[in-house]
């Protein structure tokens, strides 16, 4: 294995996990794990550390990224990210155009699903990120490119089953949706405001789409104790709407 890889185990109670390349060492309150023989070994397999601490090799999915890669900023909530993949039915045989990269979390978990996705990132720092993010996923079907969409959606002579906008001016990039979109396939556009949000809906009446509707997510995790069962009081509200849009 020449990518990162987790590394789980449970001691006195505790789960405790290590997002690792396999090289060099790692020290641990629970001992020194030598990383390099992690190249001749698979997921399921055990590995000890120096103190006799037995650790689980687990493949990273697409919510490890989301904890453990580098950021740029806060990215879009997989409770976010999941409605939009229910919602717009991505499939392997489809086609993603993305803009507003950011730390490409979102472009990792459309990867590991989808065809193909470009997705465009006017921060030329946040591209390098992203890029890095994209490369330890091991996604060699995700592009990133430097640029900004309003303009860039202009220049594309191909079409997406699926686009993704997550920037400040998903608004001014609505127009231009249907010449670089399939029949039939979904736009969806996240904004963090009221106001963002209104004038995305506002673009979009003036454009030909159907199936229109915007969605908040809530999520509360439950707790579980001794005392009782109740919400959790460490809990995610609203980080932002989601609105969809069929052509």
């Amino acid at each position: 294995m020449d990518r990162p890889i987790i590394l789980k185990t449970t001691h006195e109670g505790k789960t405790k996990e290590y997002f690792v390349m396999p090289e060099g060492e790692k020290h641990t309150d629970l001992g020194i794990i030598k990383l390099d023989v992690l190249k001749e070994m698979q997921p399921g397999d055990t590995i000890s550390s120096h103190t006799g601490v037995d650790f689980t090799i687990q493949k990273p999915r697409s919510p490890d990224f989301f904890r453990h890669a580098k950021r740029t900023g806060a990215p879009m909530m997989p409770k976010d990210i999941g409605v939009i993949i229910s919602n717009t039915g991505l499939c392997s045989t489809d086609s993603v155009l993305d803009a507003g990269t950011g730390s490409g979390i979102l472009a990792i978990y459309l990867g590991a699903i989808a065809k193909k996705v470009v997705s465009y990132e006017i921060r030329e720092e946040f591209v390098a990120i992203a890029g890095k993010n994209i490369a330890l996923a091991g996604l060699s079907n995700v592009e990133i490119r430097h640029g900004d969409i309003v303009e860039e959606i202009r220049k594309l002579d191909n079409k997406f089953d699926v686009i993704t906008l997550d920037t400040m001016h998903s608004a001014q990039v609505v127009p231009s949706v249907p010449d670089v979109i399939y029949p039939g396939g979904f736009l969806a556009v996240y904004s963090p405001f009221f106001e963002q949000t209104k004038e995305v809906r506002q673009a979009i009446d003036q454009t030909d789409y159907t199936e229109v509707k915007t969605l908040e997510t809530m999520e509360r995790e439950i707790s579980f104790s001794e005392r009782g069962t109740r919400p959790s009081t460490a809990r995610v509200g609203h980080t932002g709407f989601i609105t969809l849009a069929r052509y």
